[in-house]
């Protein structure tokens, strides 16, 4: 519990860090835009095979359980509120964690243990403004936007699924997503996307910045970020699920 207590303030105080030290990215902005563009270069096709495939298997699912019932024609509906609201964000974040995320961690962890970070010390610059902040904020924009893009290409995979095995036209499909899609729904998917964008952004800067030991360090660094990741994603989901469920209801109250 200690150690764990220990951990979560280490995080937070580097991400507050990174937050103080926001106007830098205005000095060192070539750097952002040239991971900002790389980032969401190598990421787009993982994104838009995560998202198609979601939603694809979501669909069948769905038509699955809904044909039995004869209620076919709320497919749409159901399966886009239901991939934008909950498996959608979580199961792209782990793919793009997994991708984005273990990459930056070790090319951070690669510069930390080859010296490249003690020698921009050494001539009087500060590493975490000139290497860790254009990569954090190029990570957290790109996984935020990618997640988005990534939910749209879902009801994308998911209405091509059943149009090709079931039959289902399109315009039916999208018949119903108004209905069941609604402003809850888009609030919580963009709110998931936010935190976990900022999640794993700072995780992969923070452990690939603290990695020591050698190449071996930089393989543990890039093992604590997939994991530390993936548990980060799912208590946050758990976590903005409830306040953002909380919030629609409250508000509907008064």
């Amino acid at each position: 519990m200690k150690l764990a207590l220990k951990n979560f303030k280490e995080h937070f105080l580097f991400f507050m860090e990174l937050v103080k030290r926001l106007p830098q990215l205005f000095v060192e902005r070539r750097e952002f835009l040239l991971q900002f563009a790389d980032i969401g270069f190598r990421s787009l096709s993982t994104t838009i095979t995560a998202g198609l495939f979601t939603g694809a298997i979501l669909a069948l699912q769905f038509h699955l359980q809904l044909k039995d019932f004869g209620a076919e024609s709320l497919l749409g509906g159901l399966n886009t509120s239901g991939t934008i609201r909950e498996v959608g964000p979580i199961l792209i974040a782990f793919m793009l964690a997994g991708k984005v995320g273990a990459f930056t961690s070790a090319e951070l962890g690669t510069m930390k243990v080859t010296d490249q970070i003690q020698a921009v010390r050494c001539l009087g610059l500060d590493p975490i403004s000139f290497f860790v902040v254009p990569r954090f904020w190029a990570v957290a924009l790109n996984a935020v936007l990618l997640l988005i893009f990534g939910l749209v290409v879902s009801v994308l995979g998911g209405m091509i699924a059943v149009w090709v095995t079931a039959g289902i036209h399109p315009s039916q499909y999208l018949l119903m997503i108004e209905r069941f899609a609604s402003g809850p729904s888009l609030v919580l998917a963009v709110s998931k996307s936010i935190v976990f964008g900022f999640l794993m952004g700072h995780i992969c800067c923070a452990n690939g910045y603290w990695t020591e030991g050698g190449t071996q360090g930089v393989g543990e660094a890039v093992k604590k970020t997939a994991v530390q990741s993936m548990v980060a994603i799912v208590l946050a989901d758990f976590f903005v699920t409830h306040l953002v469920t909380l919030a629609f209801f409250i508000g509907g109250m008064v």
